[in-house]
């Protein structure tokens, strides 16, 4: 069986980081990363950038130690297949930002960002590299004694927005042998979808690590941070599930009315008709799944406190990033006290889904065709991932649409409305942590 090729699009975190390193040390045989996509998110996108790059710098760095000190070397996937790295979107389709760098909420930024603004062109982006360092790559030069370098022979560089790249992949591979693997904002995923949906939708699948339903929010007390960080383009990717995209479309924010001015939004999709009957397969990961789901500060150490001492330069850099994010889980969270601080593996999740769902497809639990929609508009509830919760009978195909008064937006058509899987059962929540620290430890 051939392995299953992914498009990671991401903001790299802390656990976004996990996830990458998770996926390029699988084995090639279960995943080839064709294209890492990135986004703003946990952090401004010059950050992630600065991430992506650092984390190259390190596997680099711990590959050649693993040599020298006659270890297997790992990384076979990202041996056998060097992903492209591209950059897109700096700012979310609507008007506000909202950034979780080490779980601080940024000042939101009130501007209006428009498809003009959201998207630019990345020429000599390496150089970007070189300073303003997060804490990841702080973290990393003080792992490998030295600042990372601006590229790396195990990433190939795009100096084209990873808009263009992803409808690349998708519009040269057959349809249904490319999956994306969403664990940041959408927006970048949505700019895709507006500029050819019909390519997009040759996509296997959309696997999205967002949104809450039956648990609280990590944001706001109802909205998780990649549906809150970009909601207009949640809402536009989830409403390619539908028969009938236009019934989930979000509203279109009003144009600048000053003179002179170029905004533009992103057009709606095309009638049905033209989009053909294909529809978007996408697999919801939300916090109600991806949150029990932990790496316990214990079983880190016991990982890694043996290779750093022997001087392996991947457990000193994780150390530098993980450990303080403990101590913030510890100060924000009850039950995280001392030993007992644990980070929920929410994006490595997804990537343990694309490695195993084939293998194990018994031991996962995906529910078909949930009408969730996501919140763009309103004042406390933005990002808000809205289900029905009423017992009530679905109306019959026949009924017109708004014939039936207590069913306003349309919940109970069978036609209208979203159609998105959900990820309910996993192989155990005990699982996923210590398969991942072996699979990238060794």
């Amino acid at each position: 069986m051939p392995p299953r090729r992914v498009i990671i699009d991401t903001d790299p975190g802390v656990d976004d980081v996990l996830a990458l390193l998770l996926a390029l040390s699988s084995s090639p045989e279960d995943l080839e990363v064709q294209l890492i996509s990135i986004t703003f998110g946990n952090v401004d996108v010059k950050g992630c950038l600065r991430n992506v790059v650092s984390m190259f710098h390190v596997i680099e760095k711990e590959i050649h130690w693993r040599r020298q000190n006659g270890r297997p070397e790992g990384f076979e996937a990202l041996r056998r297949c060097k992903p492209l790295v591209a950059i897109g979107a700096e700012k979310p389709l609507g008007e506000q930002m909202i950034m979780a760098d080490y779980f601080r909420t940024c000042k939101a930024d009130r501007r209006r960002h428009r498809v003009a603004e959201t998207v630019s062109r990345w020429e000599g982006w390496p150089g970007w590299c070189s300073h303003e360092y997060s804490p990841l790559t702080s973290a990393a030069a003080n792992a490998s004694g030295t600042e990372p370098a601006s590229s790396s022979s195990l990433f190939k560089a795009s100096n084209r927005s990873s808009y263009h790249e992803i409808l690349r992949l998708l519009g040269e591979n057959h349809p249904d042998t490319i999956d994306i693997i969403a664990i940041g904002p959408l927006t970048n995923v949505a700019l895709a979808a507006s500029q050819d949906p019909r390519v997009f939708l040759r996509a296997r699948s959309v696997l999205f690590m967002g949104g809450a339903i039956s648990l609280p929010g990590n944001i706001t007390p109802v909205a998780e941070f990649n549906t809150i960080a970009d909601p207009m383009a949640a809402a536009r990717v989830f409403a390619l599930t539908s028969r009938t995209p236009e019934s989930t479309m979000p509203p279109q924010p009003p144009l600048s009315t000053q003179e002179g001015s170029n905004e533009r939004l992103l057009p709606p999709y095309p009638p049905k008709a033209e989009l053909g009957d294909r529809r978007l397969n996408l697999i919801l990961f939300p916090l109600d799944i991806t949150d029990p789901h932990r790496l316990l500060q214990d079983e880190f150490e016991a990982k890694t406190g043996l290779l750093m001492e022997r001087g392996s330069p991947l457990a000193e850099w994780t150390k530098g990033f993980i450990h303080p994010t403990f101590k913030k889980m510890e100060s924000l969270h009850h039950g995280h006290e001392g030993r007992n601080a644990a980070i929920s593996l929410h994006d490595p999740l997804c990537v343990w889904y694309a490695l195993t769902a084939t293998q194990q497809k018994d031991r996962w639990q995906i529910t078909r065709d949930e009408d969730i929609r996501i919140e763009t508009a309103g004042q406390w509830t933005r990002g808000m991932c809205v289900v029905d919760r009423r017992d009530r009978k679905k109306l019959d195909d026949d009924v017109e649409s708004g014939d039936e008064p207590s069913d306003n937006g349309d919940w109970l058509s069978r036609s209208r409305g979203n159609n998105v899987g959900r990820c309910i059962a996993t192989p155990g929540d005990r699982v996923l942590a210590p398969l991942m620290l072996d699979t990238i430890f060794g």
